[in-house]
């Protein structure tokens, strides 16, 4: 189950991330600005966090299975459909709508609850190791899509991940028989044989999204998802176009970039599981000093033959892309356990659906402005510094 909630996540991630490298082709094509360009992004983003709440519920009544199903057709069609794509409004449309809703329902508001109720004690490394799909499918889409779009062209490019979801989908869904509401809820899953069953942390309390609502522990964790969001998408869907701005070789840099998105992987698994042993809140405090490190080398970036610091920022802002996440959701299912945990999370996840749409609109616009991204990147420390603080006045659990 873990190993499948990990392969379906990297599935959509990476189609999904792959958008940053079509990006790239759809200035040269269409020869749209970067606001232009970035609004599909923008709108992907908000419509993933407007339709996490639904997603939410849905998989708390249907399952993951069902959920899967749905979203991996989804995607299908919006990639198909984004081969025929003439104006801008047809990529708003598939990618930003079709797309994201189908994402979603391959994604992290759907494995989260799953998880939950099998990992207790562990729940931040089960949590992280499904994270971490996130950062291994944004690191081998950028190179991939990349190889693709230079061989056979963006459209046919396209026609490819279609076909790729379609011979997918069902063996991914396969994954999860008999992990329906109903059938869940007849039997308790122990993390191995020769261990008890895990118990959830005491709490009389099963809580919904209203009684999350009036604790300030909700509205916290959605300035942290903002903050994050932001703090993330001021910088990442631009970072190929920068380097290219820049004079690196667009294979080049979409290669130095996937690399450093691979140590994703490392990172989220170590930061999620540190937080089952240092606190939540250190363990994303981390992690936030991390990428602004990373945002710091991209700062000092001004010719090709800087390739050192390239690698750099690469490096350091991979390794903590989606790090954050395993604390921030694992501190959710900490706050607010119990049957309704799917919806809480998808309402809060609201948070990271507008800070990433503001945050990938807004740094286009600022290069369209100025000329540069280094507002767009002071603006990225400038959020994960705020996401620092949200978080650490998380400490205490809320009255309940």
């Amino acid at each position: 189950m873990l190993g499948g909630a990990f392969a379906t996540f990297t599935i959509s991630a990476g189609l999904m991330h792959s958008y940053a490298v079509f990006l790239v082709a759809f200035l040269e094509d269409f020869r749209w600005s970067r606001s232009d360009v970035s609004l599909a992004y923008s709108a992907s983003q908000l419509v993933a966090g407007v339709s996490a709440p639904l997603v939410g519920a849905l998989v708390d009544r249907l399952g993951p299975r069902r959920l899967v199903l749905l979203g991996g057709t989804l995607l299908a069609l919006g990639l198909l459909g984004s081969a025929y794509a003439r104006a801008l409004w047809h990529i708003i449309v598939l990618y930003g709508v079709v797309m994201t809703i189908g994402a979603n329902c391959l994604g992290l508001v759907v494995f989260v609850p799953l998880l939950s109720q099998w990992f207790v004690r562990r729940r931040g490394m089960a949590i992280s190791i499904v994270q971490s799909a996130n950062g291994f499918g944004r690191a081998a889409s950028a190179p991939l899509a990349q190889l693709l779009i230079s061989a056979i062209g963006w459209r046919r490019a396209y026609l490819a991940q279609a076909a790729l979801m379609v011979a997918l989908v069902l063996p991914l869904a396969g994954f999860f028989r008999g992990t329906d509401p109903s059938a869940a809820a007849t039997r308790t899953a122990p993390e191995s044989p020769q261990e008890p069953p895990e118990v959830a942390a005491p709490s009389d309390r099963d809580w919904t999204v209203g009684d999350a609502m009036r604790t300030r522990h909700f509205w916290l964790l959605s300035i942290v998802y903002l903050c994050t969001g932001l703090g993330s998408f001021f910088v990442s869907l631009h970072q190929l176009a920068f380097a290219v701005d820049v004079g690196f070789d667009k294979l080049y840099a979409a290669t130095v970039l996937g690399l450093g998105s691979f140590l994703a992987i490392a990172g989220t698994i170590l930061t999620g599981t540190m937080s089952d042993y240092i606190g939540r809140e250190l363990s994303a405090i981390l992690a936030y000093g991390i990428s602004i490190v990373g945002v710091i080398f991209a700062l000092f970036i001004s010719s090709p033959h800087q390739g050192w610091l390239l690698w750099f920022h690469a490096c350091f802002f991979g390794l903590t892309w989606g790090a954050r996440g395993p604390a921030i959701t694992a501190k959710t299912a900490d706050l607010f356990p119990g049957r309704h945990l799917g919806a809480i999370l998808g309402v809060i996840t609201i948070g990271t659906g507008i800070g990433s749409a503001v945050g990938a609109w807004t740094a286009g616009w600022i290069h369209d402005v100025t000329g540069s991204y280094r507002v767009a990147f002071f603006l990225s420390i400038a959020s994960y510094l705020g996401g620092c603080m949200a978080f650490w006045a998380l400490r205490h659990p809320p009255r309940g």
